[in-house]
């Protein structure tokens, strides 16, 4: 299921520190200077065991020429129009503005849950001035501090009462497989889908963003039957006068909620961007199978090792997590293409794959044996046993004496030497350490 949470308000009440907490890392610029947040950010927050896609929009002024303004205004409305819960930030140390009172207003007239949170409130006097905010008539009101984050757990505690409860996990090989293409507007996911169903399905065209909703295609091949997930849908052109790219960019987010498995298409002569390298991180992070499609590569010129030297600079770009798929296609000249669909589907395959549990310590106790564990203040780590925990991603528990004293690179020789001898190509897997 998939549950989004917006951040709105004018520019500079904390909005980018409060999306930094929330996804425990420094992802979002932060300045004391207004509208330093002029793209919009995306991630995946996590508390008491739940996740859910938060999403940072640009700082909201009324009545703007500024184009970048003009812009936010535009993302806050999609927002307000996706998003499952909105929080509405305003600043204890400002009061009300007349931009918090029209923001307000927009905000009241939506039927979506909005969180009126008053920030910067670090102190006893703040906390007093702030009280104001109540006139503003909203029922749910929170007073926190993203800097030092205090105040943060109620608001979290709120926010997962309202996502609906998760849902028993069906055995995973009931599932047709649900394969998401995704990728930057006018890369070819549209011309991509047409050419597998050998039909117009989507419109296609040269203009970024003529798809707009998730489109999903029943397709059988090889005797397998799945679905496909267009991450957009069929609107006129001149309809069209939304900020396209933030609009799908929140439809992307919802499709990798949805798929098993996503091909991320990404256009050879512009190579992989920063927004492609977020949601390949939002899929590494949500547990989903990957294969990286490099389209349009009949447009490159080649030598002897073209192929090999764009894929190795690509997987330096993905790291850590680089065991991935890629393929070079040309959807226009039909390369490749149904080799797409059964790289996808192997990768599905991959997702399921239990290890024998005799199978598993007789591989990784030699992997262990050839290199031991480091030694933490004298103390020498012995991992006994692992197995494969019964979840529908690749996760393995380690028992050992010293659990938290495993670290990083370690972890990452274990998950390597998984790699090696089981074919988990395409799937992020999880390690655990625990007590023996």
């Amino acid at each position: 299921m998939s549950f989004t949470v917006a951040i709105t308000g004018r520019p500079n009440v904390g909005k980018s520190t409060f999306f930094n907490r929330m996804l425990e890392q420094r992802k979002a610029i932060v300045d004391d200077v207004s509208g330093v947040t002029r793209d919009r950010q995306y991630g995946v927050a996590e508390w008491i065991g739940r996740s859910f896609n938060v999403i940072d929009t640009g700082g909201f002024v009324v009545g703007s020429d500024d184009v970048f303004e003009r812009e936010i205004r535009k993302q806050v409305h999609i927002a307000i129009d996706e998003a499952n819960v909105i929080i509405f930030m305003v600043d204890a140390a400002a009061g009300i503005t007349n931009l918090d009172e029209s923001m307000g207003e927009l905000l009241r007239r939506s039927k979506k849950p909005v969180f009126l949170v008053v920030n910067k409130v670090d102190n006893h006097a703040r906390m007093l001035e702030a009280s104001e905010f109540y006139s503003m008539g909203f029922e749910h009101i929170f007073f926190l501090s993203s800097i030092s984050g205090s105040g943060t757990g109620e608001l979290l505690d709120a926010i997962v009462e309202l996502m609906p409860a998760e849902k028993e996990e069906v055995v995973e090989e009931t599932y047709i497989p649900k394969i998401a293409i995704i990728g930057q507007p006018n890369v070819g996911k549209s011309s991509l889908l047409n050419a597998l169903i050998g039909q117009e399905r989507t419109i296609v065209s040269d203009i970024a963003g003529t798809t707009r909703d998730t489109i999903h295609t029943h397709y059988n091949m090889f005797n397998k039957e799945f679905v496909l997930i267009d991450t957009a849908g069929i609107r006129r052109k001149n309809k069209v006068n939304e900020d396209i790219e933030f609009y799908s960019v929140i439809r992307a987010i919802k499709a990798l909620d949805e798929a098993n498995v996503c091909m991320l298409m990404i256009d050879a002569e512009k190579g992989i961007t920063a927004q492609d390298l977020a949601i390949f991180s939002m899929a590494v992070k949500k547990g989903k199978g990957i294969v990286v499609l490099v389209n349009k590569w009949d447009l490159i010129e080649k030598e002897t090792n073209t192929a090999r030297d764009y894929e190795k600079e690509l997987k330096q770009r993905l790291e850590p997590f680089s065991d991935v798929p890629v393929l070079f296609i040309s959807v226009t000249e039909k390369q490749r293409l149904l080799k797409s669909i059964e790289a996808a589907l192997t990768v599905f395959e991959n997702r399921q794959r239990k290890v024998q549990t005799s199978k598993l310590n007789e591989v990784m106790q030699k992997a262990i044996e050839a290199v031991k564990p480091p030694v933490v203040r004298g103390n020498a780590i012995k991992i006994k046993y692992v197995t494969q925990l019964p979840t529908h991603l690749p996760t393995f528990a380690f028992f050992c004496n010293y659990p938290d004293d495993i670290k990083a690179p370690y972890q990452g020789y274990l998950e390597n030497k998984l790699r090696e001898n089981f074919d988990f190509s395409g799937i992020p897997i999880r390690l655990f350490f625990r007590k023996k």
